[in-house]
């Protein structure tokens, strides 16, 4: 829910200027930012990406003995998390036209805060946690953003 209201909060109110002149021309449909954030996103880059760094970690610096060590999985959820955060840059570029600073560091920043939340959620909880936690946010700013309207 919380998640779900810092997505709506950061894509009008405390986005920079470009982002907040433009945001009300662009928007995705609820299905599909459910379906591609919510369950594509997490099964590339918890599933996918974050698994492979843990099992790279696991195998080439612990030698395949035990289980993953914490430390790797910290590191393999950051990873993941700064790559999903970069990764939203393209869509932002065609969102306003020109990367500021500014939209760069909101947009790698806030994507970055949620993917460490998804990242946790796969590892304590499973793939299931991350994409209905990862869904619950687009639906609740997408509901949000139609009261507020």
């Amino acid at each position: 829910m919380l998640g779900g209201l810092g997505l709506f909060a950061i894509g009008g109110y405390l986005s920079p200027a470009e982002i907040a002149e433009v945001e009300q021309q662009f928007t995705v449909p609820l299905l599909a930012r459910v379906l591609y954030g919510g369950i594509t996103e997490e099964l590339l880059l918890r599933w996918g990406l974050m698994a492979v760094l843990v099992w790279m970690a696991w195998r080439l610096l612990q030698r395949r003995k035990g289980t993953p060590q914490i430390a790797y999985i910290w590191l393999a959820i950051v990873v993941s998390a700064l790559l999903f955060g970069t990764g939203h840059l393209p869509a932002a570029a065609a969102q306003v036209g020109e990367l500021t600073a500014d939209v760069a560091v909101l947009v790698v920043g806030a994507n970055t805060a949620f993917g460490v939340l998804f990242g946790y959620l796969f590892w304590r909880y499973g793939l299931e946690a991350a994409i209905i936690a990862h869904a619950f946010a687009h639906v609740v700013s997408y509901v949000v953003s139609i009261v507020a309207a």
